[in-house]
């Protein structure tokens, strides 16, 4: 079949999302979309095409089709079990990187790692060394896999346990934790990724506050947070009553997303 054809076959399937019918084919055949349009005559064999677009229209994103996510302008293994890497969370990350620049911290921790993206931005750019902890095996999997394409296996230390059981003290805690309510309607794509990693509650900031009461246990310094986009002013009040300062930091859509807060 021509790409034209092809093309037109699985927009027709993906309507509302006809551009990832174009991302999918550039994928699958390793070309550009430059290139597609300058050999739209080109004869392939659409069979297995086809098959991606029907696992994407079932709910499969793109990145667990392909076990790929960009992140930084970065590419990290992915594939399902572990949350996907979002535009959302590099708000937080630099954030963390301007902070790490001009202030050291001898004890850092990461609370739930996932792909390990967070630390492993960090480490690659400032040679950071960083403690993570996640309670999922396959998440611990995938963060040390990405470790080594990255070569950063050696400043992060990724430890399969929950949090709530770690001791110690630490200058610097950050962490993108689920912050979902728990009956708040997500689309099929979003649904085959891991629950605990996207719902964190009744009320959504459960563990956000539990997070938050961790980090006085452990006397941080400094707390770095990614959280829901209704969610400032219940974290703001939290951390006050927890004796920090906050400071808070927007989406592109004005929608306060990020947050550093400091202990008085």
């Amino acid at each position: 079949m021509k790409i034209k054809d092809a093309l037109s076959l699985a927009k027709n399937e993906l309507k509302g999302y006809e551009n990832q019918a174009i991302f999918i084919l550039c994928e699958h055949l390793q070309k550009d979309r430059t290139w597609l349009f300058f050999n739209e005559n080109f004869e392939f064999d659409e069979t297995f095409y086809l098959s991606l677009i029907k696992r994407f229209k079932d709910g499969e994103a793109f990145e667990y089709i392909f076990n790929k996510a960009f992140f930084w302008d970065l590419e990290f293994y992915i594939e399902r079990g572990v949350l996907i890497p979002r535009y959302d969370s590099e708000i937080l990350l630099s954030q963390l990187l301007k902070l790490c620049e001009k202030q050291f911290f001898n004890r850092i921790l990461e609370i739930g790692f996932g792909s390990g993206i967070l630390s492993i931005v960090l480490a690659k750019i400032l040679n950071l060394k960083i403690k993570a902890c996640d309670i999922s095996q396959k998440a611990f999997e995938i963060a040390q896999k990405n470790a080594k394409i990255h070569r950063v296996q050696s400043l992060i230390d990724f430890v399969l346990k929950d949090f709530r059981e770690l001791r110690g003290e630490f200058d610097l805690i950050f962490s993108n934790p689920p912050y979902i309510k728990n009956d708040y309607k997500i689309d099929k794509w979003v649904s085959m990724e891991p629950k605990e990693a996207l719902f964190g509650g009744k009320k959504g900031y459960e563990i956000l506050e539990e997070i938050i009461e961790f980090s006085v246990k452990a006397k941080a310094k400094v707390v770095a947070l990614e959280f829901g986009f209704d969610q400032k002013d219940i974290l703001e009040k939290i951390f006050h009553q927890n004796d920090f300062k906050t400071e808070f930091f927007k989406d592109e859509r004005g929608f306060d997303r990020a947050v550093l807060a400091y202990k008085n």
